[in-house]
């Protein structure tokens, strides 16, 4: 196990160096520029701008410098936000999206496992007819119209949930509702249909013939192996949620690092751009380390080679 750690640690700087590389020469040779504005600076203003902010020369001394500061732990500075630094407004915005993000996470693994279980174990029952329902209407309808609709009825009409503010624990319930809906009802589908391919297998028919009683044979058993494509799923999931939805932000009026990496691109914030791809690529690779060693942990037939 430290052994398959220790290569997939080095294989994940390898992907990570590639990323921020190819994020870095697409965003330099972006159309446009960072101060193309409706009027055009004079040629003597944009070359003073492009000095400042280490743009000038070419496209492989611009990379070049980049990511010898980026080395060097230095993000540089935003052109959205003057004087400010990449790290201090990733600094600021972030917590906000972590907070509604692990909120969703924990509400969308969680339910959507016990949902797709009971589902799966009263199948073509009004139970397993109603999750399926739910989970098909999560997935259609938009996190825009779920949104205004939670404010509406656990907000205003019984008064429940704040609708607005920030810094309480119950102000982060309904965006995080809100993000967790339709990635719940994507894990309640994928437990479900995992669960009962399971419970036909040829191993649970022999468990059944050797006396196991049914709540063992599921709870040792089955759910070892059927939630393995759940955590596959859970993974990229992890890192999705917690660098936050421009949407949800939007809808309940919260400054989070959604907004920002979507504004990033609009006004072409090289720096901003490449630091928020930097944040989600580390995520994704952390989080599909941990579903690797929770696939050895879980099943045992699984061997941690690669």
């Amino acid at each position: 196990m430290p052994a398959f750690i220790l290569r997939r640690l080095l294989s994940s700087i390898a992907v990570l160096f590639c990323v921020v590389t190819i994020t870095v020469l697409l965003s330099f040779n972006m159309k446009g520029g960072p101060f193309d504005k409706d009027k055009k600076p004079p040629p003597h203003v944009t070359a003073a701008l492009l000095a400042r902010y280490k743009l000038n020369g070419t496209t492989w001394q611009r990379y070049v410098s980049y990511m010898s500061d980026l080395l060097h732990g230095d993000l540089r500075v935003s052109f959205r936000y003057k004087d400010w630094t990449v790290g201090e407004v990733l600094a600021q915005k972030l917590p906000s999206s972590i907070q509604i993000g692990s909120v969703a996470f924990v509400i969308a693994s969680i339910g959507g496992v016990l949902v797709g279980s009971l589902a799966a174990m009263r199948r073509d029952s009004l139970m397993d007819l109603s999750a399926m329902t739910g989970a098909l209407l999560a997935v259609s309808v938009p996190t825009f119209v779920t949104g205004p609709l939670l404010i509406f009825v656990f907000g205003l009409w019984l008064k429940w949930l704040p609708i607005g503010g920030w810094g309480h624990w119950n102000q982060v319930l309904l965006p995080g509702v809100c993000l967790a809906l339709p990635y719940l009802a994507y894990v309640a589908r994928l437990m479900r249909n995992s669960l009962l391919e399971v419970l036909q297998s040829e191993f649970m028919r022999t468990a059944r013939a050797k006396g196991v009683g049914e709540v063992h044979a599921l709870v040792d058993h089955a759910m070892k192996v059927a939630i393995l494509p759940v955590i596959t799923y859970l993974g990229p999931l992890a890192a999705n949620v917690l660098t936050g939805s421009m949407v949800v932000e939007s809808v309940f009026n919260i400054s989070g690092a959604g907004t920002v990496f979507v504004n990033a691109i609009q006004n072409r914030d090289y720096f901003l751009l490449v630091g928020a791809v930097a944040i989600y690529s580390v995520l994704v690779i952390f989080f599909n380390l941990v579903v690797d060693v929770l696939y050895g942990v879980l099943d045992k037939r699984i061997k941690l080679y690669a």
